[in-house]
């Protein structure tokens, strides 16, 4: 659990939530400029200006924030219920009543926030809607993981058995892209991030709850774990010079005048990597939720009659998410393992190279390499 714990910082650190914009705000500073121009020393309007932005409550629906009584409109609320920030709403009792969407402000729950100083830098850990999703995550998954090991028996039954197959399962993901030598040294990582990924997506679907990879911080926290991995293992299995000489894209010294061109490519190549597992979990878990509160939003923006077709097909969605939540979680893995073993692949590779057996018998057992995992000097 050491990824979820350190995810968990990650998260508090890089999805720090800036207040909600208001959708009145460019029609204020405009009004606010104009005044201040023709009447310098007049303030009369000033605390009616800043009153929408005063209460942090104004994004979650409350009248009096936006005066009048302003009704979100359907895209405010999509990105209200998909968008990370500091309140959260759950069925509880408040305002001396039960209530579907009670508040509970994380600012005012930690006392004013979790801030620290360090030299001029002020750094807000204060827990956001996505950080408590995770650590719920990683908390539910913990629980689960250690009643599944406490029943491990010679023949697995029940949610031992399982939690067995899941695992069984990354381990040939391991195999299959790293090499038999070498997976097992990485399926610690992996299983952990196919567990903690599947959990936050499975957790978004539970109504009241958020989608924490729906927030690109999330992804970005977990993609570079994958990606420090990966240079690791590049750099251990090539040494240091191997691994700077890998830079040059296999380019031979005699053909030094085209390393200008191949060691940027291959260092921006470094990057592409933790940027493609990034984009694709973080656009698959946003995209679902948008379609799902779209047709949703029929009911609403349509007619009221429009509910049997636009409730089914968001049911028929929503069962689709919980496949994706799968894909996404075996995506994620399989594509970390696969970065991973490219880097011991590459190793192999630059051996052939050096033994100078020929392209004719490089060309024929490198793909072999790759699917099998032996790659020459791993067995």
């Amino acid at each position: 659990m050491t990824l979820a714990s350190v995810a968990l910082v990650l998260g508090l650190a890089l999805g720090q939530h800036a207040p909600a914009a208001d959708p009145h705000a460019p029609a204020t500073p405009a009004a606010a400029d104009t005044h201040a121009h023709q009447h310098p020393t007049a303030d009369a309007h000033a605390p009616a200006a800043a009153a929408p932005h005063g209460a942090p409550a104004a994004a979650h629906g409350e009248p009096a924030g936006h005066g009048g009584g302003h009704q979100a409109t359907l895209p405010e609320t999509m990105m209200h219920h998909v968008a990370n920030g500091s309140v959260m709403e759950l069925p509880g009792f408040c305002d001396g009543g039960f209530k579907w969407n009670c508040e509970i402000d994380l600012v005012k729950a930690t006392h004013g926030g979790w801030k620290f100083q360090v030299g001029k830098v002020t750094i807000d850990m204060t827990p956001s809607k996505h950080v408590v999703m995770m650590l719920l995550s990683a908390i539910i998954l913990t629980i689960l993981l250690v009643v599944a090991a406490s029943k491990r028996s010679i023949v697995p039954r029940g949610l031992y058995n399982f939690v067995e197959l899941l695992v069984a399962f990354v381990r040939d993901i391991a195999i299959s892209n790293i090499g038999k030598k070498d997976a097992d040294r990485f399926v610690p990582y992996l299983c952990t991030a196919f567990f903690f990924v599947l959990t936050m997506n499975l957790l978004g679907l539970v109504p009241f709850m958020a989608t924490a990879t729906a927030n690109i911080s999330v992804t970005v926290a977990l993609a570079l774990f994958t990606f420090f991995i990966t240079q690791y293992a590049a750099i251990k299995s090539m040494g240091i010079g191997g691994y700077m000489a890998h830079m040059t894209g296999g380019v031979p010294k005699s053909l030094w005048w085209l390393w200008p061109i191949m060691i940027p490519v291959e260092f921006l190549g470094l990057f592409t990597k933790p940027f493609a597992l990034t984009i694709r979990l973080f656009a698959n878990m946003v995209a679902g939720h948008f379609v799902i509160l779209a047709l949703l939003g029929l009911i609403f923006a349509v007619s009221f009659w429009v509910f049997p077709v636009s409730v089914a097909l968001a049911l028929g969605i929503f069962m689709l998410e919980l496949f994706v939540a799968f894909v996404q979680a075996y995506i994620f893995t399989m594509l970390s393992a696969l970065f991973i073993g490219a880097g011991l692949v590459h190793h192999g590779h630059d051996e052939h190279h050096d033994d100078d057996t020929g392209t004719a018998g490089h060309g024929e057992a490198h793909p072999i390499s790759h699917a099998a995992g032996k790659v020459p000097g791993h067995g």
